[in-house]
């Protein structure tokens, strides 16, 4: 607003309007507070149980993560002891009799090449789930080559044993992933509704204690405003301040309190500057 407009405004025009706002509030307050409280007592059920819900989510999706763990952890140091078995097997002549295409199968490789890819890369839900139909295939073609030999080849019954129990583990640690991915999926709307019910009740609760807060003061405001239009707005007993000092100053050609904060900034600003300096030297 204009200085000479603002300064044009009477005081008693002022303190009127202020003293209507604040009747109007006082007026208006109780029924704005009754509905606050009520938007409150119908969304803070909504918000505890959508917290509650992101809870159980993400606690299903956390011993998922830990069953999947613990799954591959037990995999991949079966296909360790998988890999020394057979290269012993092979030193002993005991795969003469197997198909000789065995030594160029590259199961392992790609087991251990998806495993890499899954705890290292960072991909997305639709990739990781290739890469679980992927080894789901590679460990179905493992199990065929386990059945066709178990029984023709019975020193290799202990490596075929193991690799059965690492691809049962692998299977378990597939599903968890799985259902890793589907809580995942889930979760994130639902951490997304949590968080918008959260935030409308914050800033209900946050509008509601206002009111109250206008209402607590609306009784003190009018009484004082109405002093004022009775008494002047000079200084008076009970602590209250000269209300046109500063209109006073201004209207003398003084500068208005924003301006006066102004240049006392900028005074600190240079003595600090100042000090700074003679320190330097």
């Amino acid at each position: 607003m204009d200085t000479d407009l603002l300064l044009a405004v009477s005081p008693e025009d002022m303190a009127k309007a202020l003293l209507a706002r604040r009747q109007i509030l006082k007026e208006q307050l109780p029924t704005v507070i009754r509905t606050l409280e009520a938007e409150e007592q119908n969304l803070a059920p909504k918000a505890k149980k959508a917290l509650e819900t992101n809870k159980i989510i993400n606690a299903k999706v956390s011993d998922l993560k830990e069953k999947r763990n613990n799954a591959q952890k037990k995999a991949n140091e079966l296909l360790k002891v998988v890999k020394e078995s057979k290269t012993k097997l092979m030193q002993a002549d005991g795969m003469v009799n197997l198909d000789p295409s065995w030594k160029k199968e590259k199961l392992f490789d790609e087991i251990e090449e998806i495993e890499k890819k899954i705890e290292t890369s960072a991909l997305d839900h639709k990739a990781e789930r290739k890469l679980l139909d992927r080894r789901k295939k590679i460990i179905e073609i493992n199990d065929k080559w386990l059945r066709e030999r178990r029984d023709s080849n019975p020193e290799m019954v202990t490596y075929i044993n193991a690799r059965r129990e690492m691809n049962a583990l692998f299977r378990d640690a597939d599903k968890s992933h799985r259902n890793m991915l589907d809580g995942v999926e889930i979760a994130q709307p639902q951490h997304d509704k949590q968080m918008k019910i959260r935030n409308e009740l914050k800033e209900i609760r946050r509008q509601l204690d206002r009111a109250k807060e206008l209402l607590s003061q609306s009784d003190k405001a009018i009484s004082h405003w109405e002093r004022r239009l009775s008494q002047g707005f000079g200084e008076l007993d009970g602590g209250f301040s000269d209300l046109l000092a500063a209109q006073k100053r201004v209207s003398e050609g003084g500068d208005s309190s924003f301006a006066r904060k102004a240049k006392t900034k900028v005074n600190k600003t240079r003595k600090k500057n100042s000090k700074s300096k003679e320190e330097e030297e």
